[in-house]
């Protein structure tokens, strides 16, 4: 349980004590929260409860006949019931009527030594309960290499699926493969024409092919594979071929990039299997026999308005030419996914210019007989590379797209992790290159690693002088930054929990810069090894708060997919 909801217990506790022996009437509670104060004279955790419920206790001591009572006096009732606990040193009531909790400094240097026994698993949570939950990111289309904005949903969707598989839930990482429709056969039609122009053929690419050098790229590993064997083919029997051709040459590509940026899916998902195994026709016979889809203009149309209320537009289920409309296979992917292979959970992160499918997903889920609260979509906002501050377009190397593969051989998979999820998803992002390759202070990335290098360090030293610090004496950690440290570490499963609930993993890199930077304030102001025989109790004892920001700052690191180094 986290700390914070141990302190929430406590109150609680206390509140329906209260109750129980007449000292408040018995209303009903409301959920208790308590938060952090800012200064640190009003204690370590503040509940505002008498204020929430004040109107309710004068109401009732009103029918009563009794005198109304005041939140200050609600609150000294409430802290007076508070159950015997060590983790409170003291408590006190504070005007208008807060109830302000101060931590036991010595239940709290003591976790120090919980930290390094339990390693990790101190600040997991089992909030999942087995939950399945499967989340779809990147889904880029492949017709070509990853684009560096990619990268930033592959850095949100994978830190949001390691928050969760280490939080108790059971997690697939999915990526969506849209080897259907229009723009796959003008890939397929464009990959052709390079293929046949490498043998000396004069033919042209489509007028809205990919004119992208990696095209070429792509045709010389076919040539390599199959040598003239497919010149032959007429171009009917040329495009499916070179579909799949080229689709297992993008394919290989972007898992090839992606685990790269130490990114690895569980299942690359088909979306022509939705049309190979009967679904969208499952689909099609379920929506026609529940009137959800009608003809106009030579087309099929599902009826959206029939289940947002607001809203009276509806959408193409099957077009003019037969094809299925853009919102069909949605349909059909979420029915597999729900239905068929049974996600308790579903996340999706998509590109803010998908807000608009992101508004209508709940309808196709209503017409589905699905709860739309079993699905979220995550929304985030584009990258903008910068270099000197002037704006990058176009990748020098080759005058076209900007890869994520050249950015993270420039800046390195930790620095473009951690900055790609440094801002809120809703943010627009600047990725400074300079910055992220920058060694010194000013680069969060580094200030964060250098820190776990520096605990490393220490620790290491500690063996090298044959320290053992298993037993210490941990009530003698008691200087300010000592405690602070230990604060700090704390409020590391509190942020986990936020991150999770708000989908924000950008909680993560803010919570990892500020443990180091209070790792360094205690450095500065503590020494850990010392020559003085008369200082080796308290050695010990530093050593073991030493270890503990490690696991802290190690498990951080690997929330986010980063290295914990050892040295730098």
């Amino acid at each position: 349980m986290m700390l914070q909801d141990q302190i929430i217990e406590l109150i609680t506790q206390a509140a329906r004590k209260a109750q129980k022996k007449g000292d408040l009437p018995k209303t009903a509670l409301p959920p208790v929260t308590v938060n952090r104060p800012k200064h640190a004279e009003q204690g370590d955790w503040s509940c505002a409860l008498p204020l929430q419920i004040i109107r309710d206790v004068n109401n009732a001591l009103k029918e009563r006949g009794a005198e109304r009572s005041s939140p200050l006096q609600i609150a000294d009732i409430i802290a007076k019931r508070l159950p015997e606990t060590p983790l409170l040193a003291r408590t006190e009531v504070a005007k208008p009527g807060f109830i302000n909790m101060f931590l036991n400094p010595a239940w709290l240097a003591a976790q120090a030594g919980e930290i390094c026994q339990s390693g990790a698993d101190y600040f997991r949570l089992p909030l999942g309960q087995g939950k399945r939950v499967q989340v779809e990111f990147v889904s880029a289309n492949p017709t070509g290499p990853l684009h560096f904005g990619g990268a930033r949903n592959a850095a949100i969707g994978d830190t949001l699926a390691r928050l969760l598989e280490n939080n108790g839930y059971i997690v697939q990482r999915e990526y969506y493969i849209n080897d259907r429709g229009t723009q796959m056969n003008i890939f397929a039609e464009t990959l052709w024409r390079r293929y046949q122009q490498l043998f000396g053929l004069s033919v042209d690419i489509p007028d809205d092919g990919y004119p992208g050098a990696y095209m070429i790229d792509y045709a010389r590993q076919i040539q390599a594979a199959q040598g003239d064997s497919l010149l032959a083919l007429s171009d009917e029997q040329a495009i499916p071929r070179f579909r799949e051709l080229g689709l297992a040459a993008v394919t290989a590509e972007l898992a090839d990039d992606l685990a790269m940026m130490r990114v690895f899916f569980d299942n690359w998902f088909s979306e022509q299997s939705l049309y190979e195994d009967g679904t969208f026709e499952h689909i099609n016979t379920l929506l026609r026999e529940q009137d959800d889809l009608y003809m106009k203009d030579d087309a099929v149309w599902f009826r959206a308005s029939r289940y947002l209320p607001k809203s009276d537009r509806d959408e193409v289920f099957i077009r003019s030419n037969g094809e299925p409309g853009y919102y069909a296979s949605d349909i059909a992917y979420h029915y597999n996914k729900f239905i068929t292979r049974g996600f308790d959970w579903v996340i999706n992160v998509w590109a803010v210019d998908h807000q608009n499918q992101a508004a209508r997903m709940p309808a196709m889920l209503k017409a589905l007989h699905i709860d739309p609260e079993r699905l979220t979509i995550v929304l985030y906002d584009f990258v903008t590379l910068h270099r000197g501050g002037q704006e990058i377009k176009i990748s020098k190397r080759s005058g076209e797209l900007i890869t994520m593969r050249e950015v993270l051989e420039e800046v390195g998979v930790d620095a473009a992790r951690y900055l790609l999820l440094s801002h809120s998803n809703e943010a627009r992002i600047d990725f400074d290159i300079e910055l992220a390759v920058a060694q010194n202070n000013e680069n969060p990335v580094y200030y964060v690693q250098y820190a776990h290098a520096r605990v490393s360090s220490i620790l290491r030293k500690a063996r090298e002088q044959a320290i053992d610090w298993g037993e210490a004496d941990l009530s003698l950690l008691q200087d300010e930054t000592e405690l602070a440290l230990l604060h700090k570490m704390l409020q590391l499963p509190e942020v986990v929990a936020e991150a999770i609930e708000r989908f924000s993993p950008h909680l993560l890199p803010h919570y990892a810069l500020d443990l180091a930077r209070t790792f360094t304030k205690f450095y500065d102001a503590c020494r850990v090894l010392s020559n003085d025989p008369t200082d080796a109790a308290l050695s010990r004892a530093r050593l073991q708060l030493v270890q503990a920001t490690q696991i802290a700052l190690a498990y951080s690191l690997e929330l986010m997919g980063m290295n914990a180094p050892e040295s730098m």
